[in-house]
């Protein structure tokens, strides 16, 4: 058979988050999967204010398995953004995107707080440890616990300079938050998004 495989949600999320943050942004992202197991990211930032605009799967009655990998663009705009709490139930369903909600927090209004995430600390890199320092770095407020961290929103960032570490995430991050920051953030290790998203820089 044919089989045709969907762009990848994960990898959408970081162009989505830059059009959440750029003032005067607008962005279509199409033939991604809109899987309610692979959205977790967009009904986050979704609570928080985010302008989406179509729709995304959500989670069907139990005992219903879907007959097809729904497949549908997603137009994403800049707003304003309120800070939210992520529990240890919608983890699993974003948690290659959590660095992202920690991003998002640094312009939101008010505390964002991410628990139940303690997997993060066995990625590429201990990404509550990095993603805390390296947003710290560039101006944000952010405290890590055992599990995720606590997010203070400081309405922005400043810019600065952020380690990659080896951690594609982490230099994808890095390169949003430059895009967002006031002063522009220097990626060192931005080769690292090569891993899942070899055209990051070009797109």
């Amino acid at each position: 058979q044919e089989i045709v495989v969907p762009a990848d949600p994960s990898s959408a999320a970081f162009l989505i988050a830059a059009a959440v943050l750029v003032p005067g942004s607008r962005i279509t992202v199409q033939g991604t999967t809109t899987n309610w197991t692979r959205t977790g990211f967009l009904t986050i930032l979704e609570r928080m204010g985010g302008v989406i605009v179509g729709d995304f799967e959500q989670q069907p009655p139990p005992g219903v398995v879907p007959d097809h990998e729904p497949v549908g663009p997603v137009d994403v705009a800049h707003g304003p953004l309120t800070g939210t709490t992520v529990g240890a139930d919608e983890v699993p369903l974003g948690i290659d995107e959590l660095p992202l909600v920690a991003l998002l927090g640094c312009f939101a209004e008010g505390e964002t707080v991410v628990t139940g995430a303690a997997e993060l600390r066995l990625k590429e890199s201990d990404r509550i440890t990095t993603v805390v320092n390296g947003l710290n770095g560039l101006g944000g407020d952010l405290e890590a616990t055992d599990d995720g961290f606590v997010v203070r929103g400081t309405g922005g960032l400043r810019g600065g300079t952020i380690e990659a570490h080896g951690d594609h995430r982490l230099a994808m991050l890095g390169a949003v938050a430059g895009l967002a920051s006031r002063e522009g953030v220097t990626v060192v290790g931005m080769d690292a998004a090569a891993v899942s998203y070899p055209t990051f820089e070009d797109d």
